[in-house]
């Protein structure tokens, strides 16, 4: 593949900052929700000490809720230890234009800390790098694409919260899956969001409209997986940006009504060798399908289906996520696999090189590290395990009985990934009893929270 239009390095941000192009450098790393958080640096000021010597911010950004609120109970860091820095270091192989923003360049950190500067466990980036390291120690390297929906709203988000994020307008009124008319209604915010991500470093290949009023999905050419995490969190930072520029917002929350379709993330997951070939192409029969793959890709698809469960929240991390699965909504409910059957969790596409592994379990709010990292793991286990899957599915997987299903609420994903002693030994017990206090902070925000439901069905008739 070619090099993406818009990457920089050092010597081309000073050009473009002596030319007057690139005043800013917004310098981030992801959170544990998958959002930028970070600061706006001069460039000056960055080509002459954070390029080299990083930045710092609060550690409490690895421990904190969506609101911003320190989230008492983490190891990690809480009020007793004064909630000290981070070090944030620049990889200077994500530095890029930020074409969306004024004379704007972005880059994407790796967090440290302590006297012999380590790397931070817990940060998102970090879990993801470790699984890389891995599949790089069986001789194997992944690459991943994401497919991204959302929906697409009138007025901006100021507007959406007065109105309580209720009585909403999405940009159409009917189902507009891959309606070329209604498209063109919205190709003012659409195409700006194509042109600008394209001219970041992020290479698009198509937008569509998708199966709801409203709803989008604008598909990004598939990377190695850190590149690709890295690509999916800067669109989706662009893509609101854009939408709130424009007079409009969108939301990538899994499920924003009920009577809607939800908003998925469909992650491709292929592994290659150290020549640079497909592993997951192969001679060997796949059971059950017209397909041919390797030995490789058959024990990949075992581990996949044998973890799902244990790893759901790694996919669905808050309590709206599992309002998305529901039947006949093209969101999975059974865990198998099947050929080009997007009933499926597991929907297998492509053939000979190309052949690959679509998982359609996450939603659109999942971290795209964090996700990315529970597929390579459990692949790699089923690997090294020889994992044999079930055999293919045929037919109507919401009408199937006796598979395994998607866990169907937070709590009972907690409680999988709680139990699970394969995710202690891929990821240590030190991120995942971060990750379990920040799902079930997550549900205890929840849990204390009155609702639009509660006062509508008790208020009078109580």
């Amino acid at each position: 593949m070619s090099t993406p239009r818009g990457l920089l390095d050092l010597a081309g941000l000073a050009g473009a900052a002596e030319r007057g192009e690139i005043e800013t450098v917004v310098t981030a790393l992801p959170d544990l929700y998958g959002r930028l958080v970070g600061k706006r640096i001069t460039t000056a000021f960055f080509l002459e000490e954070v390029a080299r010597h990083g930045m710092h911010v609060c550690d409490y950004l690895l421990a904190c809720d969506v609101e911003m609120d320190p989230t008492p109970g983490y190891a990690f860091t809480s009020w007793a230890t004064g909630y000290g820095d981070l070090h944030c270091v620049p990889d200077l192989g994500t530095l890029r234009r930020a074409a969306w923003l004024d004379r704007s360049a972005i880059v994407l950190c790796d967090s440290f800390r302590g006297e012999e500067e380590a790397p931070v466990a817990v940060a998102p980036r970090g879990i993801l790098r470790r699984q890389i390291e891995a599949a790089a120690a069986a001789g194997l390297a992944a690459k991943t694409g994401s497919e991204l929906e959302f929906f697409l709203f009138e007025g901006g988000y100021a507007e959406a919260r007065e109105a309580g994020h209720r009585g909403l307008r999405t940009t159409q009124g009917y189902v507009e899956d891959y309606h070329l008319l209604s498209g063109t209604f919205v190709e003012p915010v659409l195409g700006a969001i194509r042109r600008d991500v394209d001219a970041s470093g992020i290479p698009v290949e198509f937008s569509k409209g998708e199966w709801g009023p409203g709803q989008h999905e604008i598909n990004l050419r598939y990377a190695p997986a850190l590149e690709m995490a890295d690509r999916h969190v800067i669109y989706k930072l662009a893509a609101k940006e854009i939408a709130q520029a424009a007079g409009h917002c969108l939301t990538f929350m899994a499920k924003w009504d009920a009577e809607l379709a939800g908003n998925s993330l469909h992650i491709h997951l292929s592994l290659w060798n150290q020549a640079g070939e497909p592993a997951f192409a192969g001679d060997e029969p796949l059971p059950g399908t017209g397909l041919r793959a390797s030995a490789t890709f058959r024990h990949a698809l075992g581990g996949l289906l044998a973890h799902a469960r244990e790893l759901a929240w790694f996919f669905a991390p808050t309590v709206n996520s599992y309002k998305r699965y529901r039947a006949g909504t093209f969101a999975p409910t059974g865990i198998a696999w099947s050929v080009d059957n997007r009933t499926a969790g597991f929907r297998v596409v492509g053939s000979g090189p190309s052949v690959r592994v679509e998982c359609r379990i996450p939603g659109a709010d999942a971290n795209p590290y964090l996700a990315y990292a529970a597929l390579l793991a459990a692949a790699l286990d089923g690997i090294a395990s020889r994992t044999e899957p079930a055999p293919a599915f045929e037919g109507d997987v919401y009408a199937a009985e006796g598979l395994p299903q998607v866990p169907r609420s937070l709590p009972e994903a907690i409680a999988e990934l709680e139990a699970s002693a394969f995710a202690r030994k891929a990821f240590g017990d030190e991120v995942v009893d971060h990750l379990l206090h920040f799902a079930r902070s997550e549900q205890a925000a929840f849990e204390g929270a009155v609702t639009d439901f509660e006062r509508g069905r008790y208020f009078e008739r109580i």
